[in-house]
């Protein structure tokens, strides 16, 4: 039965049907299936395909949000009925697109992959400056900074997170995830980043392992 819903939400979020997203997930709650398992290989996988899809000009922008708002809508309706064990916030983390980038929609997908897998995530959004990074972290008592960019000249803005975390001596109290199109593991050891996230379901394996 899970594997029913699993493949009807994630065709809900390709399709950008909101109201079948919706339903599935009140049906899914009432059936009893595992929430968790639904969001991660439904919901969420379906939006990663747009994502991918989107990534190589095969979708419009407009297409892509009309998905991320049927996920969205479905993820309001299965949110409160996360068990509560699952819900326990294992770390803090602080996510955001680096100053000059408008592009969130892979930064929004880990965002949305770390809140249900445990963690309590503070999303700055996009275009966000250094130092909203580094007062957010402050503020919250982040665990974790996670970085997106999908553009070759914002990705200094990433080293520049590490130089201001280091300034403060917070470098390694405050562990580093960088993610996105240009930037890989070479890119992560050079800046000293402690980690490189490839996808959601990476950043949620690598954040466990940081804490």
């Amino acid at each position: 039965m899970s594997k029913d819903f699993i493949k009807l939400a994630r065709e809900a979020v390709v399709n950008g049907d909101e109201e079948t997203a919706e339903n599935i997930a009140r049906e899914a709650v009432a059936a009893g299936v595992n929430l968790l398992e639904l969001i991660n290989e439904g919901y969420t996988a379906g939006m990663i395909e747009i994502g991918d899809q989107f990534a190589k000009e095969e979708v419009s922008l407009p297409y892509v949000m009309v998905a991320a708002q049927a996920m969205t809508m479905a993820m309001e309706i299965l949110k409160p009925h996360i068990p509560t064990s699952q819900e326990e916030k294992k770390g803090k983390i602080v996510i955001g697109t680096i100053e000059g980038d408008i592009h969130d929609i892979g930064k929004s997908i880990v965002a949305t992959m770390l809140r249900v897998n445990g963690f309590e995530v503070f999303d700055l959004g996009r275009d966000v400056p250094i130092s909203s990074f580094i007062e957010k972290a402050k503020e919250v008592g982040a665990d974790i900074i996670a970085s997106s960019t999908l553009m070759t000249t914002t990705m200094g803005g990433q080293k520049l997170i590490e130089e201001e975390l280091a300034k403060l001596g917070l470098q390694g109290k405050v562990k580093t995830i960088v993610g996105g199109a240009p930037i890989n593991k070479e890119w992560a050891q050079r800046i000293g980043a402690d980690a490189y996230g490839e996808n959601a379901m990476d950043a949620v394996t690598i954040a466990n392992e940081l804490l």
